[in-house]
């Protein structure tokens, strides 16, 4: 079992967590939803894929966050020449004293930003997925552990194919959840416009950042969030529902469906529900914490048949036939 979290922990994650977001508030306009997703994937441990077209702040936010922690942040820009050792770092042979000399790549950093990752050949996807499942890298035979805590955030475009490499299910089963990014609302761009013209964008910080042992702080309280085992059977139920079975199976969704969520979509969904719950200053898990993330755990998840792809049928629509047919508990 473990140890309850006191009332004390409790207070010093609220006012933690409200300093990150004081920092997101001043430097990203909106993006509620990414703004949760992003915090709570540090708390859960996890990294992140993000999907939007070009200018929606996925590098602003990704630079904030960065900042509210106080850690360390290395932008890699995704390109079809981009090598492994271009990532992970490489030895390198010192003439004066005839020795090999390691120098470490971008990836090792707290928070690394993988711009454009479809853009990077399969080798380069691989080895930067190996860093973030591994937390290691390998550079002429020595295991160089990356920065602790430790998350990436990869981008990608979806309006281009010319020139890219789609990442494998397999590959996208390994980001703790997928969020796809919207344009703002009319009156988020005009204060967006306003902040631009009086500066406050890019004014130095008002809230002092959090230190890097906070972040670990965070992540200790999330991992304890008592999550019941009834909540556990809701997670494992809609987990085996896209799979076309579960408690109440949904007729004909194995033709929109060709593969569901593995057992690693119940890790995210219980996970994520532990950091939303510490978000939302309690120290158990509801079955709305559950729901907070859905789309974001599960819509890179599904794969689905060549009629849902033609229809349009959307993972969203899915997830949400999943959700609508479990008893909640």
């Amino acid at each position: 079992m473990s140890e309850e979290i006191s009332t004390g922990e409790l207070e010093r994650a609220k006012a933690l967590l409200g300093r990150i977001n004081a920092i997101f508030g001043q430097r990203v306009v909106g993006q509620e939803q990414l703004r949760t997703a992003l915090v709570a994937s540090l708390i859960a441990g996890g990294h992140v894929l993000l999907e939007s077209v070009p200018g929606l702040a996925k590098t602003t936010a990704a630079q904030t966050l960065a900042s509210a922690v106080s850690g360390s942040f290395h932008r890699i820009q995704c390109t079809p020449d981009l090598m492994p050792n271009d990532i992970v770092g490489t030895q390198i042979f010192d003439y004066t004293t005839g020795t090999l000399t390691t120098q470490l790549g971008p990836v090792h950093a707290n928070l690394v930003l993988l711009d454009e990752i479809n853009r990077s050949s399969a080798k380069t996807q691989s080895a930067m997925l190996e860093a973030m499942q591994e937390r290691q890298t390998s550079i002429g035979g020595e295991v160089h552990k990356v920065p602790s805590p430790f998350m990436v955030m990869a981008t990608q475009n979806p309006i281009e194919e010319e020139g890219t490499y789609v990442l494998p299910e397999a590959q996208m089963d390994r980001f703790l959840l997928k969020e796809v990014l919207t344009y703002p609302e009319p009156t988020e761009e005009v204060e967006i416009l306003e902040r631009l013209a009086d500066g406050s964008l890019a004014a130095p910080l008002t809230t002092r950042p959090i230190e890097l042992a906070d972040v670990e702080f965070l992540q200790s309280v999330s991992n304890r969030v008592f999550v019941h085992r009834t909540i556990k059977e809701y997670v494992v139920a809609l987990i085996n529902t896209t799979r076309g079975g579960g408690p109440r199976p949904l007729p004909g969704f194995s033709d929109h469906v060709r593969v569901g969520a593995s057992p690693r979509g119940g890790i995210a969904l219980m996970k994520l529900g532990q950091a939303v719950a510490l978000m939302s200053g309690r120290t158990y898990v509801i079955p709305d914490d559950i729901k907070a993330l859905r789309h974001a755990v599960l819509r890179h998840r599904l794969v689905r048949t060549y009629d849902a792809l033609a229809n349009n049928v959307s993972p969203e629509s899915l997830i949400d036939a999943v959700f609508a047919a479990v008893q909640v508990p």
